[in-house]
């Protein structure tokens, strides 16, 4: 297996120099948090470090909630663990009263195979949806997850000075979960994660592909929604040299992947209601000679717009199902919900952005059209406002076009960017619960 030479190289030179962002960045926040923020870099990029080397999938995540609980016992906080599986959640009540907030880092890793040359990158491989596969932090959850638990240093220290409550969310399972069972950001809310607080808001964020030092944040749409798709096509085996004695459901197969790439391109509006279907998985038969009996198709639907989706629906299904029958097979379409579209409200998005532009710098701070990746954090935003946004973790003089993206194996994480998301998360939370940045 070929290593990706250019991050490797880049890593050999950041491993030395995780050293803090640009110098402009710390004079926006109080001296006292400024240098509560220079004391725990350090065991930011440790805690990082440890979890990369060290990744778990979705509901899994023992080792992680271990590590998480018992960082937050020792700053003095009330945590809870076991919910929805492997989550944690920390609540800091400042000395002062004031509003309630929760801050949320999802901690599962993804069935990927590494192809970073790190000195800790994962070797770690386990079972799958039956497969041996490769277990790799892909999309950067641990990051979100390092991160946090620096925020919650930062602000246990300045305790006395907080007006309100400080709730602290450590998610499993955001890439959903596993086959048969429940997880993530819906089943941490149905196992009331918030106790008998309310927050008046939420924050999350994830890492992107984009410039370091940087973060994008905008109102509206943000993320697409997504669900899964599952097809079962069937139809009669047969030897393969006699095509006709049976009916191919691999062919078949065939022409529903491509039909469905019809549906986006030329059944809906591409602008008022742009859709993906993927088909990233399929599998069927046993021997290169034998036409199977079955093939089975699984895939991802986004979608920006909500109430287009039982139209996508019935589409997709349409498209499956009569292609099947034309040719004498039989398709059975199944599509599970995972979460809809992130939407960030416009009041709290604008006033987390402000924040964001005094603790970074207002050229930091990026706007750009909705992604078609999707984050359970959805979840969150029904029940009380919500922001999500994204910090860039390309190496200096790295586009995003060059820079590998999330859940490939040579996704790469330039750690001095991860200072950039602890200032802010601490932005947004200090701007709600008092001694946030005051300029830029």
């Amino acid at each position: 297996m070929m290593k990706h030479r250019t991050f490797a190289a880049l890593a050999l030179v950041f491993l030395t120099c995780a050293a803090p962002a640009n110098a402009q960045q710390g004079t926006a926040f109080p001296a006292p948090v400024e240098t509560s923020i220079q004391s725990v870099l350090p065991r930011l990029i440790s805690w990082r470090r440890d979890f990369h080397e060290h990744p778990e999938l979705g509901n899994r995540e023992t080792r992680t909630a271990q590590i998480v609980a018992r960082h937050l016992r020792s700053l003095r906080m009330e945590v809870r663990t076991g919910i929805a599986h492997t989550g944690v959640v920390g609540i800091l009540r400042g000395g002062r009263p004031g509003p309630v907030i929760a801050l949320r880092a999802d901690m599962d890793a993804l069935p990927v195979a590494e192809e970073v040359d790190l000195p800790f990158a994962s070797r770690v491989r386990t079972t799958y949806n039956g497969q041996d596969v490769g277990v790799m932090h892909a999309c950067g959850h641990d990051t979100h997850t390092a991160v946090l638990m620096a925020v919650a240093q930062v602000l246990a220290e300045r305790r006395a000075e907080i007006a309100g409550a400080i709730i602290f969310v450590f998610q499993p399972a955001e890439e959903g979960a596993p086959v048969g069972e429940t997880g993530g950001a819906k089943q941490m809310l149905a196992e009331n994660v918030f106790g008998d607080l309310q927050p008046e808001a939420i924050f999350g964020l994830h890492a992107t592909p984009a410039e370091s030092g940087t973060v994008t944040i905008a109102p509206g749409p943000f993320m697409a929604g997504s669900d899964r798709l599952h097809i079962t096509i069937t139809g009669r085996q047969t030897h393969g040299a006699q095509p006709h004695r049976g009916i191919d459901p691999v062919v078949v197969s065939a022409e529903i992947i491509q039909a469905l790439q019809t549906i986006p391109s030329r059944q809906m509006d591409a602008v008022r209601s742009p859709v993906i279907v993927t088909i990233g998985s399929i599998h069927g038969g046993v021997r290169y000679n034998i036409i199977p009996d079955r093939v089975e198709l699984e895939g991802t639907i986004r979608y920006l717009n909500p109430d287009t989706r039982d139209d996508l629906y019935a589409r997709v299904r349409r498209t499956a199902e009569h292609i099947a029958e034309s040719a004498g097979a039989v398709a059975e379409v199944t599509i599970a919900s995972y979460t809809g579209p992130v939407v960030n409200p416009d009041g709290a998005t604008q006033r987390a952005r402000a924040a964001l532009g005094r603790a970074l710098g207002e050229a930091n701070v990026r706007s750009d059209l909705p992604q078609m990746t999707a984050e359970d954090f959805a979840f969150f935003q029904e029940r009380t406002p919500a922001v999500f946004f994204f910090y860039g973790v390309n190496p200096p003089g790295v586009s995003t076009a060059q820079s590998a993206p999330n859940h490939s194996p040579r996704f790469f994480v330039h750690e001095p960017a991860m200072e950039t998301a602890l200032r802010a998360m601490l932005a947004v939370a200090l701007e709600r619960v008092g001694g946030g940045p005051t300029h830029p």
